[in-house]
């Protein structure tokens, strides 16, 4: 069972209906009974760092998380749902992440940047990346393609090994990250049309 986590936050029905349109069956929930049988999660987020480790905790959905990953359940984070797997953020300081990652969310500074950054930008491929199967989740999509960002921070992970590809905006940053069963991104596939919709599809087929 593909379950699409519901924590209030994040664009739920967006993500459903690309994992709709691409014939798969998925459920979206808030219950712990139905996290607990899922067999690949997708974790969608839009909002506060603080926000969502709060109601996480609220809907006891935060440790069962944390659980199903380390149990090796695939695992895709959008956004703040790759936010969240890092320890520690400076959007809301003193309150610990999922920690999956070790690393921590930055803010974008700069006279420069509009903050959030928004809209269109590119990816590219991370050099670095080292794991057979890091290039799967871009499987089909070209380097500089281009994805939908709404964000105003960024991850910053410890290992840079774990890095599929990175994206400038004033400085490069991490757009999207794999350790083990765990794939994030910080774009939008949802709202990143034929390319997102790869996406989901290639995060499906892997796992």
């Amino acid at each position: 069972m593909i379950v699409i986590v519901d924590y209030g936050m994040g664009n739920l029905k967006s993500v459903e209906n690309s994992a709709l349109f691409l014939g798969k069956k998925v459920k979206v929930s808030s219950s712990p009974a139905t996290i607990k049988k899922a067999n690949k999660i997708i974790f969608p987020g839009v909002g506060h760092f603080h926000r969502a480790v709060k109601e996480l905790k609220k809907r006891k959905l935060f440790c069962l998380l944390k659980k199903k990953i380390e149990e090796g359940v695939p695992f895709l984070g959008i956004c703040l749902g790759m936010q969240l797997l890092l320890e520690k953020s400076q959007e809301a300081p003193g309150v610990k992440g999922l920690g999956i990652i070790k690393g921590e969310v930055k803010k974008f500074t700069g006279k420069e940047l509009i903050v959030p950054h928004m809209g269109w930008n590119q990816i590219v491929f991370d050099k670095e990346s080292k794991q057979s199967k890091d290039r799967e989740l871009f499987k089909g999509i070209k380097d500089g393609s281009f994805f939908y960002f709404a964000h105003s921070y960024y991850c910053k992970p410890k290992n840079s090994e774990i890095i599929l590809v990175t994206t400038a905006y004033g400085n490069s940053f991490a757009s999207a990250l794999h350790k083990e069963n765990v794939w994030a991104v910080q774009f939008h596939p949802e709202k990143s049309q034929k390319l997102g919709l790869k996406v989901f599809n290639n995060f499906l087929k892997i796992c």
